[in-house]
């Protein structure tokens, strides 16, 4: 049974000895269930689908009878992740970790392209290097079920309460993640986070001061100088990149509508089908940067944001598609990259397909923004 004094209970991931009564509240969840099968097997009839249902939960209780810890959960998921980078990209490259202690906890923050994937591709580059895993910061906007809550507390995600309102509640809620960051921090346990709130559907990957501003609540709340309570938590700000977004075209018509008819609706399932596409679809290439760890030379929230959007786009790789987009020649261009990026702008309407356009191209023009610290 958990800790009833455990301050946390509320957001952080589950504990080892929780988590065979997660996995069995999972398999007994007739959304999940029927959520599998609807993925798995789309063209399944209603009738049949009803069938199913006990045999799939049957397999799954026996396939997952001897995931017992957290740490079994996280083996499981380098199995899927393995079969997934295999089939849906043409290579994977890492940097920046050789600077990493495996021994030491980090507050990674890094960009934000892909709901599922990107703290997952961060996770694999730890695992891969002899890393622990992280602990997944998530907006509670994703919680909206109770197999999706299951499933993210087994994966060592804690929640970010973005659905909170009034003031009172709002700093309490902050004030609580700020200090399980610390806490697990202290813990030796390091934590990925977004640079901002949801993801960069235009390509502009930019830090919000206000992330950092709550990082420094517990800090203020024990009279810590901001400088020297940043320090203590060993941010390292973290780029991923990848050489074609399978959500590509979802963002920017999302940001077309925006433009044309002043808002945008999200319909019920589509942060659901936005991880589903960014886990099947094509990625081509992805490279995942680990930038250098920031001390205690920085005051405020906005210097500090200014430095961690330096080293995300010093760090940024470009691909064929982001020069392309920019309309740069590059030497890396071949004639195969050119065919794929015209036939994807030219099969979307023209307004969306100057946003996936720019989408692209703006980490070339950001990355020169940001000269190369002496």
């Amino acid at each position: 049974m958990p800790q009833t004094n455990d301050p946390f209970l509320e957001i952080r991931p589950y504990h080892d000895e929780e988590v065979p009564a997660a996995i069995e509240r999972l398999v007994s969840d007739d959304e999940f269930i029927s959520a599998i099968l609807k993925y798995r097997f789309p063209k399944l009839s209603g009738s049949f689908r009803w069938l199913f249902k006990p045999l799939l939960k049957q397999y799954l209780r026996a396939k997952w009878s001897k995931i017992k810890t957290v740490r079994d959960v996280q083996m499981n998921v380098a199995s899927y992740m393995q079969s997934m980078i295999k089939n849906t990209s043409e290579g994977f490259t890492t940097s920046g970790l050789e600077k990493l202690d495996p021994n030491q906890s980090y507050l990674f923050v890094s960009n934000h392209r892909d709901i599922a994937m990107d703290p997952a591709m961060v996770n694999w580059c730890l695992h891969t290097h002899g890393f622990d895993t992280v602990r997944i910061a998530i907006g509670d906007n994703l919680l909206k079920k109770p197999c999706a809550t299951e499933l993210m507390k087994l994966n060592k995600s804690f929640i970010v309460k973005r659905s909170v309102k009034g003031p009172r509640e709002m700093m309490k809620a902050l004030g609580q993640l700020s200090a399980y960051i610390k806490h697990s921090i202290d813990e030796k346990q390091s934590v990925w986070i977004a640079q901002k709130e949801g993801r960069a559907k235009d390509g502009n990957d930019k830090t919000d001061p206000a992330i950092l501003k709550m990082f420094y609540v517990e800090g203020r709340r024990e009279k810590i100088p901001f400088a020297e309570y940043i320090a203590s938590l060993r941010i390292v700000p973290v780029t991923i990149s990848y050489e074609n977004d399978p959500c590509d075209a979802a963002k920017a018509n999302e940001l077309y509508r925006k433009q044309e008819d002043g808002a945008y609706e999200k319909g019920e399932f589509e942060d659901i089908e936005s991880i589903v596409q960014g886990i099947v679809g094509q990625k081509r290439r992805i490279h995942v940067a680990f930038g250098d760890v920031i001390g205690n030379e920085f005051e405020t929230p906005d210097a500090l944001a200014v430095e961690i959007d330096r080293q995300i786009y010093k760090n940024y790789h470009l691909f064929p598609s982001n020069y392309i987009a920019a309309g740069e020649d590059h030497a890396s261009i071949t004639d195969t990259d050119r065919v794929l990026f015209d036939s994807k702008i030219s099969s979307l309407p023209e307004g969306v397909a100057q946003i996936v356009k720019s989408m692209y191209a703006m980490p070339t023009a950001k990355k020169s923004d940001f000269p190369i610290k002496q």
